[in-house]
């Protein structure tokens, strides 16, 4: 279990930052990511070993709202799938939005930990999160990993609808489910089109069209999807488009990662007390129905 601190008057441990990182680059390992991705652990001292953790924020952005509310929680180790820093930098200067948040951390002793698109391929990963809160039953990824023997890792899920239902109320179940947003749940073709297979891919999926014509399903449920794919994808086939906010579609992971850190302290003793941001960062406000006339 490691040597953590003993927490008086229970039988629970302190682990250190290094056992709990460890933790998390076994579940979600940093090799599995794209060439393209910045994962891993972006602030805190692995080699400290006075760092301890007992309260951990998983978050989908690490944006200042998140930092500060690290801070009001006392946690030293926020969780977030999307990177801090995705391209490379020049400055971490305070005056900068993302130095100032890189300042917040290390002033109070905050590690950050980011977990990306070896998240999306995991196994549980962002898709299974998606499928769960909508009551969708996987049947296997939408892009299967090669590298996985299981064949259970990849992009997007297929699923399966326990009973036939319109893309109307599918769409309706998404909104009722998903966190709410400015954006809401816009859907595209037949709204009383039969729905019972559908792909679903946490985060931006409109690259994902040949994958999921090819999989024959029903319906298609991701996230920022553009105009031309779109448009596209409903002049070539019968298939129901229904496009959530990016924020959103990715959020129910936070409650599936937290849970599975969770399990692991209790198997170590660890007595982690594991936390799940509520708060709405996805960038968009507010929404207005357009109605000039044409």
């Amino acid at each position: 279990m490691g040597g953590g601190a003993r927490t008086e008057g229970s039988l629970s441990s302190v682990p250190r930052l290094s056992e709990v990182l460890a933790a998390l680059d076994a579940l979600w390992p940093a090799e599995r990511a794209e060439g393209w991705d910045a994962v891993g652990t972006v602030c805190g001292d692995v080699d400290d070993p006075a760092a301890e953790v007992d309260r951990v924020l998983f978050a989908v952005d690490p944006v200042q709202e998140v930092a500060d509310e690290a801070i009001k929680l006392g946690a030293q180790l926020i969780v977030t799938h999307h990177p801090l820093y995705l391209r490379g930098t020049t400055t971490v200067a305070a005056t900068t939005f993302k130095g100032r948040v890189v300042h917040t951390l290390i002033k109070h002793d905050i590690a950050l930990h980011v977990a990306h698109t070896n998240a999306d391929t995991a196994d549980p990963g962002v898709s299974d999160a998606l499928a769960g809160a909508l009551d969708l039953r996987v049947t296997g990824p939408l892009v299967p990993d090669p590298t996985d023997p299981k064949g259970r890792r990849g992009l997007g899920r297929i699923c399966e609808l326990d009973h036939p239902e319109t893309l109307r109320d599918l769409a309706a179940r998404a909104a009722a489910r998903l966190p709410a947003t400015a954006q809401g749940i816009r859907m595209a073709g037949d709204p009383d089109a039969v729905v019972r297979t559908v792909a679903v891919s946490g985060g931006s999926g409109d690259g994902l069209f040949d994958a999921v014509r090819a999989a024959g399903v029903d319906a298609f449920l991701t996230a920022d999807l553009r105009h031309h794919p779109a448009s596209e994808a409903v002049q070539q086939s019968a298939i129901g488009l229904i496009d959530a906010a990016h924020w959103a579609t990715e959020w129910p992971w936070c409650e599936q990662a937290a849970a599975q850190l969770d399990a692991i302290s209790d198997r170590h003793g660890w007595g982690l007390r594991v936390h799940v941001s509520k708060q709405v960062t996805d960038p968009w406000t507010t929404h207005h129905s357009s109605g000039a006339p044409n």
